[in-house]
């Protein structure tokens, strides 16, 4: 008996098909010469594509030669306008215009054959896609070769080298296997790299705050040592320079919490109400900061900019990363087997005045036996605070004077906090 499609599945074909040509149409209507597709014929095609599936769903064999005819017309009519152009010395027609007729046509088996979710998406994207033709342009045209090397490299890494990598411990020193190892790494440079992507390319954070938010998605510390050097440098930014020291550091918080619950979402809900109430506090702080703190001259505005931080997938950054990791899992097998739980929270204050991210990924993914969650995020919190320690410190030596001491004293109230909540955790 021939499958019968739902009126859910009719409907979903007419609006997405309709939306289709709608969007074309629109993108169109400026130009003096009528393209083949629109408003009524993406909705005739989808609905004959549709009908010549439901024909024979098993071999498609109407649905393939309705597929021919509807190429054929196109390379006639491409053949005839392809070359041509227009009154300002655009091509009269694109590939793009042979793909949306396809795509149209196409749209009438998947809505009907296939979960609503494949055909909203396939056409939110074209749309999307069509209608931002200027901006994708301009962003591949201010994109840095360079960069685009780098991200494909990495690519390759993670969807090549990735599911290659043992996912068993190659040595007893340690739990962690090689896959976690670059798991570890795939998960810290994503977050890093939205970062560094943002701070680069979009307009709208370029300065204040916001930039200072990213660095801290990036790294709080790079972001504190950049932030107290202007605020000594230039007088005008200080009130800013100040306020985001301070929330690098409550959006690091954040950033600890998000890796972990990818890996461990048991020690990541642990950690839920601690770090985010250190969260908080930063935040808070960095309003107190802004709202009281001396204002610029009003007459010498000046907004306050962060340098873009290094491509953090390059691969010479990768390695170190991962080197870093297995060196902190091992010395962490040692520190437990030789001194308990309290050997863990020693080198968590230790790992502090460095990266504290192989540390943290190390807990996350079972890289020491025998410790609860409750010691776990302890390790975490006392991490941390050292972390806001040293920053505190940086701040200090390189801002100096009063430029230093509200994002000084902000970070080092922020680390009594986090290890008063490393203790209350621990003794849960």
């Amino acid at each position: 008996m021939p499958t019968v499609p739902s009126p859910v599945s009719i409907a979903l074909l007419l609006g997405l098909s309709f939306f289709l040509g709608l969007a074309f149409e629109d993108f169109f209507a400026q130009s003096t010469r009528r393209r083949p597709g629109g408003i009524r014929t993406f909705p005739m095609l989808a609905l004959a594509g549709g009908v010549l599936y439901l024909l024979d769903p098993a071999h498609f064999v109407p649905f393939t030669a309705g597929l021919v005819i509807l190429g054929a017309w196109l390379v006639i009519y491409y053949r005839a306008y392809v070359g041509a152009a227009d009154e300002q010395g655009e091509p009269t027609a694109g590939i793009v215009v042979l793909i949306l007729n396809v795509h149209a046509y196409l749209l009438g088996a998947v809505a009907l054959a296939l979960p609503p979710w494949i055909a909203v998406t396939m056409t939110v994207v074209s749309v999307l896609l069509l209608t931002g033709r200027e901006q994708l342009h301009a962003l591949a045209r201010r994109l840095d070769i360079g960069e685009i090397i780098t991200a494909g490299q990495f690519l390759i890494l993670t969807g090549i080298v990735l599911p290659l990598l043992p996912n068993q411990p190659i040595t007893t020193l340690t739990p962690i296997t090689p896959r976690q190892v670059w798991l570890a790494l795939v998960v810290v440079c994503t977050f890093s790299y939205v970062s560094y992507l943002a701070q680069r390319y979009w307009a709208a954070v370029a300065g204040g705050l916001w930039m200072a938010a990213l660095g801290g998605l990036y790294s709080s510390t790079a972001a504190t040592v950049v932030l107290a050097r202007q605020a000594k440098a230039e007088p005008a930014v200080r009130r800013q320079a100040q306020a985001g020291i301070t929330v690098a550091t409550a959006i690091m918080y954040l950033r600890i919490l998000a890796i972990i619950a990818i890996f461990d979402l048991a020690l990541a809900r642990v950690l839920l109400v601690p770090l985010g109430a250190l969260s908080l506090a930063g935040f808070a702080f960095c309003g107190l900061q802004y709202r009281f703190a001396a204002a610029p001259d009003k007459q010498s505005p000046q907004a306050m900019h962060l340098a873009a931080s290094t491509n953090p997938l390059q691969l010479g950054a990768a390695a170190i990363f991962a080197v870093l990791f297995v060196a902190v899992s091992l010395i962490s097998t040692v520190a437990k087997s030789q001194f308990g739980i309290y050997g863990i929270y020693t080198l968590a204050a230790i790992v502090g005045v460095s990266d504290i991210d192989p540390f943290v990924l190390n807990l996350a993914q079972g890289g020491v036996a025998g410790a609860t969650n409750a010691a776990l995020a302890a390790a975490i919190l006392i991490a941390a605070s050292s972390n806001n320690i040293l920053k505190a410190i940086y701040a200090a030596s390189f801002a100096g004077g009063r430029a230093a001491a509200a994002s000084a004293g902000a970070l080092i109230a922020l680390a009594v906090a986090g290890f008063a909540a490393a203790f209350a955790v621990a003794t849960l």
